[in-house]
């Protein structure tokens, strides 16, 4: 599920890894925590359509 080179966390973001990452996986946008990049059986992802990630970025950059 999404490559090492695929996943990238905001230019906002520091150093640290305590960060969301984000990989757009063909026909999914994958989801997880950047704690976790080294292991991922340990690392729950959470998958979303194109669609829904379009939805929710809108949402966040609206304030919702």
């Amino acid at each position: 599920m999404g490559s090492a080179a695929g996943w990238f966390k905001s230019s906002h973001s520091n150093d640290s890894t305590a960060c969301v990452e984000v990989c757009f996986d063909g026909a999914r946008v994958l989801v997880r925590d950047s704690k976790f990049q080294g292991s991922p059986d340990a690392s729950p992802i959470l998958a979303f359509t194109p669609t829904q990630w379009a939805a929710f970025t809108t949402a966040i950059r609206a304030g919702a």
